[in-house]
């Protein structure tokens, strides 16, 4: 058996392929593995760490900008579809899938669109809330369109298609309970537990509303646990917190460069300041992790808060935008979560019930039978 995954863009497009691989291999000894991405995309990195082949076509984003550069980038997009297209058939011709599954970002399009047009099954999954570009318009010839959500549904013509088969998220997620995470993680006091995180995409601009944050926490003497992953801007960061004359760790405030233990520490939280991109939110939903969501508004098509308010409008996720996000009202928000136990649970019962329990398998299933 062939299969092929292609993806990119984001790390909420490659990592459900992953898991999907994993999966296939896992059922079928022997299964042979192809991933397709784009000339320069991130996905270049994350494939071969999971010891899998990646090829790339040359294709790019259209803006929607009439600007004389983005008139001419477009223009170049155009060149590059066709360049695309027919390296997507020599992909084909060569690897000769049984299945193609395109879970996101603009390389999916030519190969996805060239295996449906030969009558090679085909599927796409789309992790975000609302679909994008290419996904809308894969739908239209694909076997199945399988999404995250089901309010996700109504962005579809044919909903005929559309499976709800939430999205995979990796194992180590669900390795730990809270207590488990707690005690390994050697908390000896019940004080609650604060992630924070921002991503990279405009990170910048929130670890700098974060100082006065945790000086302010700091000042009221750490009335809970708080870890932030800094990313990038550790060193100023780091800096400015010691300029302020802020000594952390002593006290439960711990600002670190990467989180690199992110499923014990999310496994342990309580409460988590974060962005809401695909990635983020499969995992929060998987594990019913209560959430204060700031979408990046420096994203394609504002889709951070299309995700964000899905969770938000059935009470699962509080939704600040970055604009009304000042570090009082940051504070005060999380401030007022982590107080308030029931509310917390309430979000996580709502989480519970927007989560598809076994989301690899569900959508394994509805690749097997499309093959049939």
């Amino acid at each position: 058996m062939n299969v092929l995954f292609t993806c990119g863009g984001t790390a909420g497009h490659v990592n459900p392929a992953v898991a999907l691989a994993h999966i296939f291999q896992e059922r079928h000894p022997g299964c042979r593995i192809l991933f397709v991405g784009a000339d320069g995309g991130m996905e270049n990195k994350l494939v071969p760490k999971e010891g899998y082949q990646i090829q790339t076509v040359t294709i790019t984003n259209f803006r929607r900008s009439f600007a004389p550069a983005d008139i001419a980038h477009n223009l170049g997009t155009l060149v590059n579809m066709r360049r695309s297209q027919k390296q997507a058939r020599a992909i084909l011709d060569d690897f000769e899938p049984d299945l193609v599954v395109g879970t996101g970002g603009y390389a999916s399009f030519p190969v996805v669109n060239e295996a449906a047009r030969r009558g090679i099954p085909t599927a796409v999954h789309e992790s975000n809330a609302v679909p994008g570009l290419t996904t809308k318009a894969l739908s239209k010839v694909v076997d199945r369109v399988m999404v995250g959500f089901e309010e996700s549904r109504e962005h579809y013509e044919d909903r005929m298609k559309v499976v709800v088969t939430g999205t995979p998220v990796r194992g180590e997620f669900f390795r730990y309970t809270r207590e488990e995470a707690r005690a390994k993680l050697g908390f000896t006091d019940d004080r609650p537990l604060l992630l924070s995180y921002w991503g990279s995409l405009g990170a910048e601009v929130m670890n700098q509303r974060m100082v006065g944050f945790i000086a302010k926490e700091c000042y009221e003497g750490a009335p809970w646990r708080h870890v932030h992953g800094a990313g990038r801007d550790f060193p100023w960061m780091q800096e400015e917190l010691l300029r302020r004359g802020l000594k952390l760790g002593d006290n439960g405030v711990e600002v670190r460069e990467y989180i690199y233990d992110m499923p014990l520490i999310m496994a342990a939280a309580d409460l988590v300041l974060c962005r809401a991109g695909a990635s983020t939110i499969s995992e929060l939903t998987a594990i019913a992790k209560p959430a204060v969501l700031v979408p990046s508004p420096n994203v394609t098509a504002n889709h951070q808060e299309k995700n964000a308010r899905v969770l938000s409008d059935q009470g699962a996720a509080v939704l600040l935008r970055e604009a009304d996000c000042g570090e009082d009202a940051l504070y005060d928000e999380a401030a007022l979560l982590l107080r308030e136990r029931d509310r917390r649970e309430r979000m996580s019962a709502a989480l519970k019930a927007m989560a598809v329990p076994n989301a690899g398998e569900k959508i394994y299933e509805t690749l097997r039978e499309i093959m049939k």
